[in-house]
């Protein structure tokens, strides 16, 4: 690390945090998907919360890295050694990107770890903003833009992931609030096209329809995810893909009407067409939450790809209330399950102090 850097953080440590998300529509914000998808208009939507990722940067011993993230085990490796591959891997990438050493990278999440909550990825945009926050008050760079911190983010995941990364995840740290995005293609600076969904006025209102819960067992996205990837090159299930676009655009307009009734009925069919795809994209837990969902008039969706982590649902405000009530009765079967607090984030991403 620079000398004049590490004094930096030694004076005064740098605390950036950001927020996961819910999200519909996922995947389609993978290039292999919205290339050969453009002519559809194909969009993701996100809604960013509360339950955020903090990163605080400190001073270590010269030479090495060491990163303590919630849920996994406190790790150190000299920076020139660290390894990609590690379950934190994609922080050393970080590190070594920035070429960054003697620091100690605390991660702290609320959300609970590996939930397809996008923590991951809010951790990434976090840890990029500490360090590009860092060099900026060393006087060694230039402010980055959001835009910029989340595509460093994601062009970072993607060199360690090994599968196709989307870039929802990294725009919600970044942005907060209910948005849509839609994939255009057309190189860094035309990818995506930002439409805000719901106003923050309304986020009161909207978080009465909601309802997020962590069903107990953590997830691996890159197994489903991978799964969708090879069906959809081979052809065998555009026509799904195509449908799932209809409906996240569907689903679009219903938030924006405050339709929730419409949206739930969405939100029951795109997941439906999901377990066409990948039957296994829900466990024995998820399968009796979505069908609690269903029975009472709500619609319910995995976050991410699935295969664990967390779900969440909407509905008619009364239908929610009882819904809730279901839900926590379910979850009990497992030591882990429980809901979630499903506040909106308006703030995105936050440099504190």
């Amino acid at each position: 690390m620079a000398h004049n850097l590490r004094r930096i953080i030694e004076s005064k440590p740098i605390v950036v945090s950001a927020p996961c998300r819910l999200d519909f529509g996922g995947t389609l914000d993978i290039p292999a998907f919205y290339y050969s998808l453009r002519h559809l208009s194909p969009c993701t939507v996100n809604l960013a919360l509360g339950l955020r990722t903090r990163v605080e940067l400190r001073p270590f011993r010269q030479g090495w890295v060491k990163i303590s993230s919630t849920g996994f085990e406190t790790t150190q490796y000299p920076l020139h050694r660290a390894p990609f591959d590690h379950p934190l891997g994609l922080m050393f990438v970080i590190a070594a990107y920035f070429q960054v050493d003697g620091i100690h990278i605390r991660i702290d999440s609320q959300s609970p770890p590996r939930s397809a909550l996008g923590g991951s990825s809010a951790a990434a945009v976090a840890l990029v903003a500490a360090l590009a926050r860092a060099f900026e008050r060393a006087g060694e760079g230039d402010r980055m833009s959001k835009r910029q911190m989340a595509r460093l983010a994601l062009s970072l995941e993607e060199s360690v992931a090994g599968v196709p990364c989307g870039f929802q995840d990294q725009l919600a740290a970044v942005y907060g609030g209910v948005h849509a995005w839609y994939w255009q293609g057309g190189g860094p600076e035309r990818a995506f096209r930002k439409k805000v969904l719901i106003r923050k006025s309304f986020y009161g209102q909207l978080e009465r329809h909601l309802v997020a819960a962590y069903g107990g067992i953590p997830h691996e996205s890159k197994n489903v995810n991978a799964q969708w990837v090879r069906q959809y090159l081979a052809g065998k299930t555009r026509a799904l893909w195509v449908e799932i676009v209809a409906c996240t655009q569907q689903f679009v307009l219903a938030l924006m009407a405050h339709d929730f009734q419409k949206a739930a009925r969405i939100m029951n069919r795109e997941t439906a067409i999901r377990r066409e795809m990948t039957p296994d994209v829900l466990d024995r837990i998820g399968i009796q939450l979505v069908a609690a969902a269903e029975s009472h008039g709500c619609g319910a969706r995995f976050t991410g790809a699935g295969g664990g982590g967390c779900l969440w649902a909407l509905g008619p405000r009364a239908n929610v209330g009882a819904l809730r009530k279901t839900w926590e009765t379910i979850l009990s079967q497992r030591r882990e399950g429980r809901l979630l607090e499903a506040e909106i984030d308006s703030q995105g991403l936050s440099v504190e102090g």
